[in-house]
Order: C-alpha cells, then sequence, then structure tokens
C-alpha cells in the first residue's frame, strides 16, 4: 500500500469513526463494526490505530481541530470583541445542535472514556475554550477595547468560563438566545471589567 493510500485508508477510518460516535457513542463504537463500515481489514485498522483509545482519539482531535476551524473561520468575519462575545455564546449554544454536538455529548456523558480517548491535555472545555478565545483578547488589547495591562491568560480563562455559563446554564434575567440581552450584559458586566486596570 502506497503513502497515498495508507492517508486515504486513514481518512476514511476517522471518518467512519466520527459517524459511528455520533451515532453510538464511545463505548458503543468497536474496533470491529468500524473497520467493516470501512471496508478495512482488522489487520489494516490495529496497523493505523493500535487501540480503539488511539482510533477514537484521533478521531476526536479531528473534530475539534475542525470545530475550532470553523467556528474561528466565523468570529474572525465579526469585528469588535463585544460582538465576538455575543456570537461566542450563540455559536456555543448552536454547537448542541450541528456536528459539534458530538463533542458536548460525548464529553458530558462519556467523560471518562472521553478523558482517556482525547488525552488529558485536550479533555478540559475551560482550557480548550481558553486558548480559543486567546487570540480576541489579544486582539482587543491591541484595539485598545480592554485594558493594556490585562493578564491575556487569566482573562481568557475567565471568559471561557462567563461563556459556558451563559451558553449552557438556564438563568432568569439573561435570554441567552437574545443578542441584544447578551450584549446588555456585556456591557455593563464583563466589558467593565476588562476596561479597568488588573487589581493586585
Amino acid at each position: 500500500m502506497t503513502r497515498t493510500d495508507v492517508t486515504t485508508t486513514r481518512e476514511r477510518l476517522l471518518t467512519v469513526a466520527d459517524e459511528m460516535l455520533a451515532e453510538k457513542g464511545i463505548r458503543a463504537t468497536t474496533m470491529s463494526a468500524v473497520a467493516e463500515r470501512a471496508g478495512v481489514s482488522r489487520a489494516w485498522l490495529y496497523r493505523l490505530f493500535p487501540d480503539k483509545n488511539a482510533l477514537v482519539g484521533a478521531a476526536l482531535i479531528r473534530l475539534v481541530e475542525t470545530t475550532w476551524e470553523r467556528n474561528h473561520a466565523e468570529l474572525e468575519e465579526i469585528e469588535g470583541f463585544e460582538s465576538r462575545l455575543v456570537a461566542g455564546v450563540q455559536i456555543g449554544r448552536r454547537a448542541y445542535d450541528d456536528p459539534g454536538a458530538t463533542l458536548m455529548r460525548l464529553r458530558s456523558g462519556e467523560p471518562e472514556e472521553f478523558a482517556a480517548a482525547i488525552g488529558v491535555g485536550v479533555a478540559g472545555l475551560v482550557p480548550d475554550l481558553a486558548a480559543f478565545w486567546h487570540r480576541y483578547l489579544v486582539a482587543a488589547v491591541a484595539d485598545g477595547e480592554i485594558h493594556p495591562d490585562t493578564d491575556v491568560d487569566e482573562a481568557a480563562e475567565w471568559v471561557a468560563r462567563v461563556l459556558i455559563s451563559l451558553g449552557s446554564v438556564p438563568g432568569n434575567t439573561i435570554d441567552a438566545d437574545d443578542p441584544r440581552a447578551l450584549r446588555r450584559h456585556f456591557r455593563r458586566y464583563v466589558l467593565p471589567a476588562l476596561r479597568i486596570a488588573p487589581a493586585d
């Protein structure tokens, strides 16, 4: 088998693994079922992925990268940190209804299996989302939208926690599906905190 054939076979296996993870979850996705649906011998599957965690982990990482790339492309088209925050909540809420929902379901429904497959370094939602928002905080500092002494790493983690809360935890005073309500919340609480000099 040529290098191109190996790459094509690997991609086909990952695509089938993605499909089965979306349909059945991690526990019910088996190596033999993936090989059979992909039309690949089990020997070739095990040559490319030595065990289930290796296969599922590679599929999940590919899904994470695809989801982040799509979300970055959307946010790059939006001007201003405030507008990006509003869009970020909407993207997060939409994640339950699009292919990104697979990651959310697996992470929350099968956390141990998810962590074992994807690895501890990628398993945490807050660190993932903080890393995702880091570039937009850097841009907000450069554009003078938030204080120049902002600790971007710390602020990115805080923003991630705020967005997770707004996007996934219902409340009595904020309609997370209403962009005007989100904008008002960010203007009253989040942005003022980021615009003042950080306290020691």
